[in-house]
Formats: C-alpha cells, structure tokens, sequence
C-alpha cells in the first residue's frame, strides 16, 4: 500500500516570475481561464509586477510564445491557455497533437516548467464545465500546479 500522501498546502513562491500565454481563440473560455489563474497566483502571494499576460492567435502558438517566454529567462514557470472544441474536420485533432507534443518537448527540454491548460473538449459545455461548474477551474488548477512546479524545481 502507498504511503503517497498529495501536497494539499501550497508551497510559498513569493517573488517567482510567471508569464501566461493565452490564445484568443475562444477568448471567452481562454479569458475565464486566465482570470481564474491571476486569482490563485494573487492569493497565494504573486504580486502584479511578476506576471506578464500574453496573448497569442490560437492554440498551435502557444508552442511558439512559450519557447519565447523561456528564452527570455524572465520567468520561473509559463503558464499556457487555449481552448480547441472539436469540429466537423479532422483540424481538432491535428491542432491537438500540435501543441500537446509542442508543449511536452519544451518540457522535456527547457528549464522552467510549462503548465498545460490547454481544453481540448467536443463542444462548447464541456469548456464552459470546466471554468469553474463541475469539473473545477481549470486555470486555478494550472495556477496551483505552477506554484508546485516552481517550488519542485527550486529543490534542485
């Protein structure tokens, strides 16, 4: 039986950097996500003058603004919103796979932590759903998983 017990406080990160990239795409979802983010980090001690709010045309940029936001060596974590609502076309799949693989690679490779909040849903409840009705807020949860990817990258 697993002793594994989830960090339920989160770790103090006051002073950390973080950049969000948003894509306007679906800017009444990709917003809500954002400003469920802003909350979180405000209330767990990020002040204003360390987040920078980016805004990107679409999901598949976000690969793009994040590798940026990296290179600039500004930031301890880049957050990234999108929303993709699957369509009639295969184009929601091959936007998925472009910045799921996108977003895995600079995590695999970079040095700061790239949070995924990134909805990939079949229509437009399933979002609404997920900025704050019954399946939670997504982009508090990215939030809280920054500040956790943060504090786990200072232990090294």
């Amino acid at each position: 039986m697993s002793t594994f017990k989830p960090t339920t406080k989160l770790p103090d990160v006051k002073g950390a950097r973080i950049a969000i990239a948003t894509a306007e795409w679906n800017a009444h979802i990709t917003g809500a996500l954002t400003d469920g983010a802003l909350e979180t980090l405000k209330a767990n001690g990020i002040t204003d003058k360390d987040i920078d709010v980016y805004s990107v045309p679409g999901a598949v940029e976000l690969t793009y603004a994040a590798s940026q936001l990296i290179e600039s060596s500004m930031y301890d974590a880049v957050i990234v919103f999108g929303c993709v609502i699957r369509g009639g076309t295969p184009h929601f799949d091959y936007v998925c796979q472009s910045v799921t693989q996108g977003i895995t690679s600079l995590n695999a490779d970079c040095d700061i932590p790239v949070i995924f909040g990134v909805l990939t849903v079949d229509n437009e409840q399933q979002a609404l759903d997920r900025i704050g009705g019954p399946y939670g807020h997504k982009g508090k949860e990215a939030a809280e998983a920054a500040i956790k990817m943060i504090h786990f990258h200072n232990l090294f």
